[in-house]
């Protein structure tokens, strides 16, 4: 696949070839639902608790005699049918994550890769940082390729400096190339990729294919 780089300011400099093994494969619409599903299930932290009629808070007296009232026979006030009681089957703490294969993980990432290149959200520009690590710095940079939108910008390493350019700005994430998470990349109305990371995710997922 054929895509044009762009400098920092927008002009056209030159064509690279992208490898068609990550981004010109078919959009596989199955396994980018399971990576994004098994991603925000890994993030929900699962703290929700309630208390059973044995953590309420309360007297262990019986509250009138068995019989003779009229009324329901009771053992205590924490019953769930009175107020204050405890709460039936209710939520406890519990972990929400699970691992999907690394096969379907990698082909999920693929797709969404393909994705995003076929339908021309995804912009290549050439290899730059942001020496200042100032914020505005990197916003008029931004402001070439994107208009407010919901912007990833995938990396070639982890550089520091754009990130702390970037952590102010609204609507901006950075994924490293070996670090992809399909929430974001799928949802991303811009792709930036530089170029140094177009070379290194081929790199990235061939080695991966010839260690299976």
């Amino acid at each position: 696949m054929e895509k044009k780089v762009y400098s920092i300011d927008g002009k056209e400099l030159r064509s690279v070839t992208l490898d068609d093994n990550v981004f010109g494969l078919p959009i596989n619409e199955d396994v980018i639902y399971y990576a994004i599903t098994n991603e925000l299930a890994n993030k929900r932290v699962g703290t929700a608790c309630t208390k059973t009629r044995s953590e309420v808070h309360g007297s262990n007296a019986k509250p009138y005699k068995q019989k003779g009232t009229g009324h329901a026979r009771r053992g205590d006030k924490k019953s769930p049918i009175t107020r204050g009681g405890g709460t039936i089957f209710g939520p406890k703490p519990r972990d929400f994550s699970y691992a999907i294969p690394k096969k379907a993980k990698r082909l999920a990432m693929k797709s969404i890769l393909s994705l995003q290149a076929q339908s021309d959200r995804l912009t290549v520009i050439e290899d730059f940082t942001v020496e200042s690590g100032k914020t505005k710095d990197l916003v008029k940079i931004l402001s070439n390729f994107s208009k407010n939108e919901r912007t990833v910008i995938i990396l070639k390493d982890d550089d520091q400096k754009i990130k702390q350019a970037g952590r102010n700005v609204k609507n901006l994430s950075f994924l490293s190339y070996n670090r992809l998470m399909a929430h974001d990349l799928f949802y991303g109305r811009k792709v930036i990729l530089l170029e140094g990371a177009a070379q290194k995710l081929s790199e990235f997922y061939k080695t991966e294919e010839e260690a299976k």
